[in-house]
């Protein structure tokens, strides 16, 4: 008897994809778009975006970082002021509304106002709150700082052959004066929460999918020839402002964030969608990928992520390949340790206060 389904490729099918395989060959890409090794790859996005960027550095490809450290610091200093954690030290994007403000910035057509917070003695950049560990003694010398890396932010946008955006959160807090979307809530790491400068927002699936076609658009525009790379953080949120459980909170962000990202790659040619969230979230793994927390992910999985990005991007024209296979496992990728993420700020200011 024939009918649709008979003449479709395995991975159709969930016995055949998932149920047969052991769980670490579970492999949910069948597209095959190759990264060439000359090819400039930035990255943005929340904190797993990181062992991506990490792991693209040390597989020998082109790792594009236009804002690099003063000559005179040291790398265990240069990590902790930040550089080299992203393409740019713009910290964790965990909006696509946050995406899209720094890219008006650094290309001049921004009128946000809200930008400088105070924090004790020193002064911190509302948009990078975390990016100086110290603050900066003047807000001249923040100010300054910004110049420099907002420029090196046109660089990435203008320059890169891939850009490598990983979505993180749909919860975030803006000035209600001009709209201005910060990574953290004013005071939790500088600045001081006002209710009537300040409001919680939690983006709807249309506002997401809105923002994240602009963005495209508007990189494409200076950068014709550029791919981008969108995927998902399977990290859970560390808390929720909305009033109700924050499993559920994560599970609404999520799937807003997954339904964009599809949506957008139907739209646009040049954007391709790598499924990091469902590997890591798959009930194949029976939690194994998931630290004692149930947040942090652990190196096996991480590593699984790595394996099916090198084959499905990387591998066929690896410069570190031996024998149609990348290196990718325990200490090619950042560990936990490794990993900058701002959004953990929150739980340290709770402990802080006694709360936890």
């Amino acid at each position: 008897m024939s009918h649709p389904y008979v003449a479709l490729n395995d991975h159709h099918f969930w016995y055949k994809s998932m149920t047969a395989p052991a769980p670490g060959h579970i492999d949910p890409m069948i597209r095959q778009i190759t990264i060439a090794p000359t090819d400039k790859v930035a990255t943005m996005g929340s904190c797993f975006a990181q062992h991506l960027s990490g792991y693209i550095a040390k597989s020998g490809f082109n790792y594009y970082v236009p804002e690099q450290p003063p000559g005179e610091i040291d790398a265990e200093t240069a990590k902790k002021r930040n550089y080299g954690i992203f393409s740019a030290r713009y910290g964790n994007v965990y909006t696509v509304k946050q995406a899209v403000q720094l890219f008006d910035r650094a290309f001049g057509c921004s009128t946000l106002q809200e930008n400088v917070w105070l924090k004790d003695h020193v002064f911190v950049d509302a948009f990078r709150p975390q990016i100086e560990p110290e603050g900066f003694p003047s807000k001249q010398a923040l100010l300054e700082d910004r110049e420099k890396h907002l420029s090196c932010v046109k660089h990435v946008f203008e320059h890169s052959d891939w850009l490598i955006f990983t979505l993180g959160l749909t919860e975030a807090w803006r000035s209600k004066d001009d709209g201005a979307v910060f990574p953290m809530a004013p005071g939790v790491s500088g600045g001081f929460y006002n209710k009537d400068n300040h409001e919680f927002v939690n983006y709807s699936v249309s506002e997401v999918i809105q923002d994240l076609s602009e963005l495209v658009n508007k990189v494409t525009a200076i950068n014709p020839g550029i791919d981008i790379l969108l995927t998902v953080s399977p990290v859970p949120l560390i808390a929720t402002y909305e009033d109700r459980h924050v499993l559920v909170s994560t599970t609404v962000s999520k799937a807003i964030l997954r339904v964009a990202a599809d949506e957008i790659e139907k739209r646009f040619k040049n954007v391709l969608y790598f499924p990091s969230y469902e590997i890591i979230t798959s009930a194949a793994n029976s939690g194994r990928y998931f630290q004692d927390d149930l947040r942090q992910v652990t190196d096996i999985g991480v590593n699984h992520v790595m394996r099916i990005f090198s084959k499905h991007l990387l591998q066929a024209n690896s410069p570190s390949s031996a024998d149609g296979e990348l290196a990718v496992f325990s200490g090619e990728t950042r560990g936990s340790e490794d990993i900058v993420c701002d959004e953990e700020v929150i739980e340290r200011a709770i402990r802080g206060a006694g709360f936890l």
